[in-house]
């Protein structure tokens, strides 16, 4: 890199959605290129479309070719669209589907290489991007074929007070009690243990699992998934040194604050978690995707089709993700240092004068 600023790439998301407007009032605030480098995948002629339309200042941006012909000190975008692209603010269409696909293709493969150190993307048509190239539940799952075979993608939604994890993501509620494992809740455990540390800078973390049936199946009348699959699971986990514990009934969980004695919430399913999340969170809240070996943020809030060109949209959850991604990034960078070089355990032999065994070393 050839500056120490972080390089923040931002795709522009649904371009009939309110991406444009919430990455725009974002960066209209000179504040931001203090903390950071952006470069905005999408196109500077849509860009100004939307900001005329919104009778917006001046946002000016820094055409470039390539990642590393970024400014420093001035926001940057790649024209990732040809200049022929329809806009339709506020309409669902196909071609603003390819739009965002080119846009996030394009970050993404950026990113791999190393020429942005984080993603933050705003928000898409899970259906209109469908394609031969994108056939995925949404953003969460591309990401996660896109790191290879190892990675194990786990949505995280975050803000100062409250972190939730789910073990289920964009899955039909019809099929969430058959993807509802044991094992599947171990390893959503596991990397949420290990997010919190090395992606929150937390030591010891505690963590919240939620029951799926209402009261936690009431000893087995309203279910036996908490007995038969989510105990086991806690359990388990336990014995790998994850601090968890549960199962909580959803609604009292959140209802009694008891989120607030927790460092993250475990939760079944999509809206058993983002429900009180956004709720509780606001407008602030941010969508981040932990067990890749790069960082990904974005707004908790979709394309927002009712409100384009309204000048409604809110910018604060866009400005968070991009605060988040900035914040985790260093986390990790601060935990790998940290741990890049363990001391070996060693212990003496008092039967013998001064010497060492390496219990890390096999016979």
């Amino acid at each position: 890199m050839s500056n120490n600023k972080i390089k923040v790439g931002i795709t522009q998301g649904d371009t009939n959605g309110v991406g444009y407007e919430v990455i725009l009032k974002t960066l209209e605030d000179n504040r931001m290129l203090e903390l950071c480098t952006p470069v905005v995948y999408g196109s500077a002629k849509i860009a100004s479309y939307y900001r005329k339309g919104l009778e917006m200042p001046s946002v000016p941006f820094n055409t470039i070719s390539e990642a590393s012909q970024a400014k420093a000190d001035a926001n940057n975008i790649i024209n990732v669209v040809g200049e022929d692209v329809k806009i339709e603010p506020g309409v669902a269409t196909p071609e603003a589907g390819r739009a965002a696909f080119m846009a996030l293709e394009r970050a993404v493969a950026d990113l791999k290489n190393g020429d942005i150190d984080v993603l933050v993307t705003a928000p898409i048509n899970k259906n209109t991007i469908q394609s031969d190239d994108f056939h995925f539940a949404g953003h969460t799952e591309y990401l996660a074929s896109c790191a290879g075979e190892d990675a194990d993608a786990l949505m995280i939604l975050c803000n100062d007070r409250l972190r939730v994890a789910l073990v289920t993501t964009h899955c039909p509620i019809a099929k969430v009690a058959e993807e509802i494992t044991s094992e599947r809740i171990v390893a959503k455990l596991k990397a949420f243990y290990t997010s919190l540390e090395s992606d929150f800078g937390l030591s010891h973390p505690r963590i919240a699992v939620l029951a799926l049936n209402p009261h936690a199946g009431d000893g087995g009348v309203i279910g036996d998934e908490e007995t038969n699959v989510i105990i086991p699971a806690i359990k388990e986990a336990r014995n790998q040194g994850v601090n968890c514990f549960g199962p909580y009934p959803a609604d009292g969980f959140f209802g009694a604050g008891q989120y607030e004695n927790f460092d993250g919430v475990l939760a079944m399913y999509h809206d058993q978690g983002l429900a009180p999340f956004k709720t509780l969170a606001m407008a602030g809240g941010v969508n981040f995707t932990a067990g890749l070996p790069f960082v990904r943020t974005s707004p908790d809030h979709g394309t927002g089709y009712d409100i384009v060109l309204k000048g409604s949209a809110s910018e604060e959850s866009m400005r968070e993700a991009i605060y988040a991604a900035i914040d985790i990034y260093r986390n990790r960078q601060r935990y790998n240092e940290c741990h890049r070089n363990p001391l070996r355990r060693q212990y003496f032999d008092r039967s013998k004068d001064n010497v060492v065994l390496d219990l890390t070393k096999e016979d």
